[in-house]
């Protein structure tokens, strides 16, 4: 038997605490000696790529000239992009029916999801309210899709140029990204060799972008069976980034509806279609006619919905109105003014030495090349685009962002009077900055 010392240490030197006339023995050694509170390695991996660009940039614009902000990636920034007064409508009668005051199911209310499959579904990828799930946007999305698919360790394929999300996510996940090239020559299409040649048997997820953030492109029908023959060949499922669909000028049908076998999350919402991104509904189409994902991936996207309980009630309460009664005239409008921004936009820098847009297709962007060898004052393009603001008060996003430098890209979703005044000043920057190709030495000496 060990006796207690009067400091309640046993003989054998082990520490106890007395709790309601119990002894429980605890280690010496347990007691913190100071306070030490460190971010978790997660918060610590936590990076934005725009932001870390961005804030380390010197954006002070001239005084004399009024800021033009190219850079976000906001309809509604400017006021002049309105959603349809349907859309208003729809949310108006779900906050007074006050039917959607609680919470709802972490997945979405059923009848939310069954009109989002109602919606999308078609004969080549059909839908039900069981393949849908409700999410806080199209980031949160996103964000299960990739945690479902993949563990620390496994790689996934993102494209480059790219939403800089993607990475974001993954990265803080301890995922390794892989980034496959973009062809701006071919209108950024993938360039599908070196897309291949990057897939390991680590690589657990394949993310298309269509349309593109940030080139505004849109892939047709025989590029996007050329992927899935790729992801098909290696066994590696597709995570479909289509938040932009339908906001196109040419035709692009779904990756779903083009897949015999490849299973697919899709990820899109209200946010850019409906131009209410702030109102942070998104959701996740799952495709898998060939039950590959069976039970499982379907539970586990279940499961990590229930880490927020969900997305927005009232959003999800109005979601059936706003899908059946959107006017078609409120779509055409949306991609009208953004087809003629973005023309205006390539005509108007096509003919600035040294610039090299490359025409969109969709989305709401456009990117352009800068040629580096005639602009000498500039370092790369997050100094050009830094200079563009200082002297011009133009503000467009270095394509270091999308870690594909020597590029900018354009919002174009600003008041077209904007969009002109701005395409002038770039202009006059780059006239004031641009250095004809010099003669070599050779030449000089003849």
């Amino acid at each position: 038997i060990n006796f207690l010392n009067r400091n309640g240490v046993h003989g054998n030197g082990v520490h106890h605490v007395n709790i309601k006339g119990a002894l429980y023995p605890i280690k010496s050694k347990s007691r913190r000696q100071r306070w030490e509170v460190k971010p978790s390695e997660m918060a610590n991996n936590t990076l934005n790529p725009i932001r870390a660009i961005v804030d380390g940039m010197k954006l002070t614009p001239n005084p004399e000239k009024p800021m033009i902000a190219l850079s976000i990636g906001d309809p509604t920034v400017f006021g002049n992009l309105p959603t349809d007064g349907a859309v208003l409508q729809a949310m108006k009668d779900a906050i007074d029916s006050q039917k959607y005051n609680g919470y709802a199911p972490s997945v979405g209310y059923l009848q939310s999801r069954q009109a989002v499959a109602n919606f999308y579904s078609c004969p080549e990828a059909p839908l039900e309210a069981e393949d849908v799930i409700l999410t806080s946007g199209c980031s949160q999305a996103i964000d299960l899709a990739i945690s479902v698919l993949c563990n620390p360790g496994d790689n996934i394929l993102v494209p480059c140029p790219g939403f800089s999300l993607y990475k974001t996510l993954a990265v803080s996940m301890g995922i390794e990204v892989k980034l496959y090239n973009l062809l701006p020559e071919k209108s950024w299409e993938v360039d599908l060799q070196h897309m291949e040649s990057l897939i390991d048997e680590r690589t657990s997820c394949l993310i298309i972008t269509n349309p593109s953030n940030p080139c505004g492109s849109v892939f047709n029908k025989k590029h996007l069976q050329e992927i899935l023959k790729v992801a098909s060949r290696h066994c590696v499922p597709i995570l479909a980034d289509e938040i932009y669909s339908d906001m196109v000028r040419c035709s692009s049908p779904s990756m779903a509806s083009l897949s015999s076998d490849v299973p697919i999350l899709s990820c899109g919402g209200l946010a850019k279609r409906w131009l209410v991104p702030g109102w942070r509904m998104g959701w996740i189409l799952i495709h898998d006619r060939d039950d590959i994902f069976g039970t499982e991936i379907r539970q586990g996207l279940v499961k990590l919905s229930q880490r927020i309980l969900g997305a927005c009630s009232i959003v999800q309460g109005a979601l059936e109105q706003i899908l059946d009664s959107t006017p078609q005239s409120f779509y055409n409008n949306t991609i009208g003014f953004l087809k003629s921004n973005s023309e205006i936009c390539f005509s108007e820098l096509s003919s600035v030495p040294g610039l090299n847009p490359v025409m969109p297709s969709g989305a709401m962007y456009i990117m352009i090349g800068i040629d580096m060898d005639h602009f000498p004052d500039f370092k790369n393009d997050v100094d050009f685009t830094e200079r563009l603001v200082t002297e011009q008060s133009v503000f467009c996003l270095p394509a270091s962002a999308f870690e594909y430098p020597n590029f900018f890209r354009i919002v174009v979703t600003v008041p077209e009077e904007m969009m002109l005044e701005a395409c002038a000043r770039i202009r006059e920057f780059c006239q004031s900055h641009y250095r004809p190709p010099s003669r070599d030495s050779n030449d000089l000496d003849q």
